[in-house]
């Protein structure tokens, strides 16, 4: 059985107020790409005209742009279309005439392949209108397009007078709701923001009686212009990256790939930023601006940097707004890094005021690349600042006195034997940042007399001095009751002597001791249970922490005398807790409540014994 009219072929219905509703939502970022898409349409029509006329003299062709708050216009010089070309192109969505035959072959000379974008001239205007007259016939008629909002169109031809010369009008009829986006100034001030790199002369008005028009684009890009010496070059293109970016770049980096028809510069920032946060890239294409936040064109270790380009060989996404990512923009990617690293190496070798000035600005940008980069690891591992025993420094600084650099597992652990370390002379780096600890292992690949180790515990406490033997015996039932009183914590007492004397104690501990005590409670807990098998099997001796009481501090000397069982337990727990404060980790809420606890019952005995 055959449904009637199954067998008819069928044209789809286009919702044209729905269709440029999902543009306006969902392909384009704003209603302001109109007037690019415009622009665009243009130079794509006056690139065709110089393919058909390739001897016209440069500068003969241009676009032109009115608007005065009741229509905004723009015309060109360019190919034109004939009345077939309207009905192929302009009633047709998503026909573009640049896959037309004849031009096929240059299409790459073109901005645009996607024959949508003047429906964005519907997110500001219910009517379009358009006069054209094609260049490749002689004595072609003018011919008149008339699209609406609804889907309606209306084709005329008309006589040559109408546009006595080749090339077309765009003439829009501005919404109530769109003055935002059409007024006379906001027309010049996107013209300038999209096409102020523009190869073709561009010139605005703000009538439609004629005249020519102020310049949009008067001038080349900087880095296209001569310079009468190198550097007025440089201060050129610091004041141009300045206006575009807002801030006056620590030094600038021109870019040129040739192969991709690429140029631009690179402007690094005189601020820190987050690791890893990507800025946008000003992208033009041909001319065009395409995007503003195009950080795909730079790795992600280039955060130090923003770049305007323009290029001729990267391709647009069908809005127009970022690039497709194949493999040309892999390997400009590829070739910005390098211009980066030759920069970087560049002042290493020349110029190492500048490095200073650039690495204590974006030392942590440096290290991430340095980790994947044994070139740019060779040539400034030696000069990149870390937090170490001796304050912050250079590793080239730091090794000149330390011959045996130790380093640290985290922030938390160099915090809690950074004083005592320095005070018994031992060269400990913080190794707790990142990319720092890897860093640091990679030392002697540079400085072949310089040994790297991991920070033992033991390591420390070998440099702290014991206390004599009628010392120890003295304060042997304190320290009873202390490791008593601070079993719960899986912690050790001993008593040593070392210096800062300020300092009364100290609690030797890491993240892992403490997750290996965590895990090994959980484990007898679950004694019994199918956990308790499996964190059993997995379980080790857990390593205790250890609460180091400084002999040379007299608070200690104090309390290591006290005969009374309850108050000697008191101040044990506080001075753990005042270790576990000095190290700056996360305290336990058990450890949170011995402080409070210990405190107020320091504060009632002293109270008492004064009553």
């Amino acid at each position: 059985m055959t449904l009637p009219g199954t067998g008819a072929d069928r044209t789809f219905q286009v919702d044209l107020r729905g269709l440029v509703d999902l543009l306006s939502h969902h392909l384009y970022s704003s209603p302001r790409v109109y007037l690019r898409e415009l622009l665009q349409n243009a130079v794509d029509a006056l690139t065709a005209r110089h393919t058909l006329e390739p001897g016209a003299p440069a500068g003969s062709f241009g676009i032109r742009l009115y608007a005065d708050g009741t229509l905004v216009r723009v015309e060109d010089d360019g190919v034109g279309l004939t009345e077939a070309d309207v009905h192929t192109f302009l009633a047709t969505i998503g026909r573009s005439s640049k896959r037309a035959e004849k031009i096929a072959e240059q299409r790459g000379d073109f901005i645009g392949q996607f024959g949508i974008g003047l429906l964005s001239c519907f997110l500001v205007a219910d009517e379009i209108h358009v006069l054209s007259r094609s260049a490749r016939t002689p004595d072609a008629p003018a011919v008149e397009w008339r699209g609406r909002g609804d889907g309606s169109y209306t084709v005329r031809s008309l006589p040559v007078s109408a546009r006595p010369r080749p090339g077309t009008t765009v003439t829009l009829t501005p919404r109530a709701d769109a003055g935002e986006w059409t007024r006379p100034a906001q027309v010049h001030a996107l013209a300038r923001h999209f096409g102020s790199l523009l190869r073709h002369p561009v010139t605005f008005s703000d009538t439609t009686g004629g005249g020519a028009g102020a310049p949009v684009n008067p001038e080349a890009a900087p880095w296209e212009r001569t310079y009468p010496t190198p550097g007025a070059r440089s201060r050129a293109l610091a004041a141009y990256g300045e206006e575009v970016f807002g801030f006056a770049p620590l030094d600038t980096i021109e870019l040129d790939l040739p192969a991709v028809g690429l140029r631009g510069i690179a402007c690094v920032l005189p601020e820190a930023v987050p690791a890893g946060r990507r800025h946008g890239h000003r992208v033009h294409v041909k001319g065009m601006l395409l995007s503003e936040q195009a950080g795909e064109i730079l790795p992600e270790w280039a955060f130090f940097v923003r770049c305007v380009v323009d290029a001729e060989s990267l391709r647009p996404t069908a809005s127009r707004e970022s690039l497709y990512e194949d493999d040309t923009l892999a390997a400009v990617r590829d070739a910005l890094a390098e211009r980066l690293r030759a920069w970087i190496a560049r002042a290493a070798a020349s110029d190492p005021e500048l490095l200073g000035r650039f690495l204590q600005v974006h030392h942590l940008a440096v290290k991430s690349l340095a980790v994947h980069d044994d070139e740019i690891l060779r040539m400034l591992l030696p000069w990149l600042p870390f937090e170490t025993t001796d304050g912050h420094c250079t590793l080239d600084e730091f090794s000149r006195t330390h011959r045996t650099v130790l380093v640290t597992a985290s922030v938390e652990e160099f915090r809690q034997v950074a004083a005592i370390a320095s005070a018994a002379g031992l060269g400990v780096v913080n190794g707790g940042y990142t990319y720092d600890r890897q860093l640091v292992h990679r030392l002697p690949e540079i400085r072949p007399e310089v040994a790297v180790a991991d920070l033992d515990p033991a390591t420390l406490t070998a440099h702290l001095d014991p206390v004599d033997r009628e010392t120890e015996l003295a304060a042997a039932a304190y320290l009873a009751q202390a490791r008593d009183a601070l079993a719960v914590f899986d912690c050790d007492v001993a008593l040593r002597a070392f210096q800062p004397a300020s300092a009364p104690a100290l609690l030797v501990d890491s993240r892992e001791a403490r997750h290996e005590r965590t895990r090994s409670q959980l484990a007898r807990e679950q004694e019994g249970g199918v956990w308790g098998d499996i964190l059993g099997a997995l379980r080790q001796e857990a390593p205790r922490a250890q609460l180091i009481l400084n002999q040379l501090n007299p608070l200690v000397r104090t309390a290591v005398a006290i005969d009374e069982p309850e108050l000697a337990r008191t101040s044990a727990e506080a001075l753990y807790g005042q270790a576990a404060l000095l190290s700056r980790r996360p305290l336990r809420p058990a450890e949170s409540s011995l402080i409070n606890r210990s405190f107020l019952d320091l504060l009632a005995h002293a109270l008492r014994k004064d009553s």
